[in-house]
């Protein structure tokens, strides 16, 4: 059975995430839909070793409006906000803390996620979108990607799929999640990222996917 808990003894290495990343290999989380903190909400991540690789956490009842996903040293990695008045549920995924950063310059925005609304059954969730213009050193635009979520979180059952901003790429699966081998529950199941995707904008995509079911 894959181990649950973090492997203490590991927290001075190098991410395992981040060495399979760098080799091009499909990167395996065990997310935990539970915070490590006594009386915490969130998620615990861990790597197939048992290593913690993410963590959430969160406080009071209900959905919060902002979500920082920290690393295993507590570092924030990406902030998901709920956007205020919008007529549509959106939600804003930031680079790094954007609570630390309100008093500096603006964190860069990376995704504005939005729920998909359809009068007729689609598999379809959600869709990532980054922001309009992407400037690159010589003035020009930065060809980006967006994301498509397809299946059922209550199921844990998602693909996300990477499609070109300009439309010149064929769309590809990017990561998924699936319920683990054992029976442990829905609170524990994998996450699968392919190569060349973020682990860690995978995981904002589940916390994404939780927030919209709770709202």
């Amino acid at each position: 059975m894959t181990k649950v808990h973090p492997n203490a003894a590991a927290a001075a290495a190098v991410a395992p995430a981040a060495v399979a990343e760098e080799k091009g290999e499909a990167v395996s989380l065990t997310v935990w839909r539970r915070s490590l903190l006594f009386n915490g909400k969130g998620f615990t991540v861990f790597d197939c070793k048992g290593n913690l690789v993410y963590r959430v956490e969160t406080y009071g009842g209900g959905s919060p409006r902002e979500v920082v996903l920290m690393d295993a040293d507590g570092h924030g990695l990406l902030t998901i906000r709920r956007k205020k008045l919008s007529l549509a549920d959106e939600w804003l995924v930031y680079e790094g803390d954007a609570a630390a950063s309100r008093s500096a310059a603006a964190p860069p925005k990376r995704f504005t996620a939005r729920r998909h609304v359809s009068l007729r059954p689609t598999r379809c969730l959600a869709h990532l979108s980054p922001p309009r213009r992407q400037s690159c050193a010589d003035g020009g635009v930065v060809p980006s990607c967006r994301y498509d979520v397809e299946g059922s979180y209550a199921g844990r059952s998602l693909d996300v799929f990477a499609s070109s901003v300009l439309g010149d790429e064929q769309r590809r699966r990017v990561a998924t999640v699936c319920q683990k081998e054992a029976a442990v529950g829905p609170d524990v199941f994998r996450l699968v990222v392919q190569p060349g995707f973020e682990p860690s904008l995978a995981m904002a995509v589940v916390i994404l996917l939780d927030q919209m079911n709770a709202s």
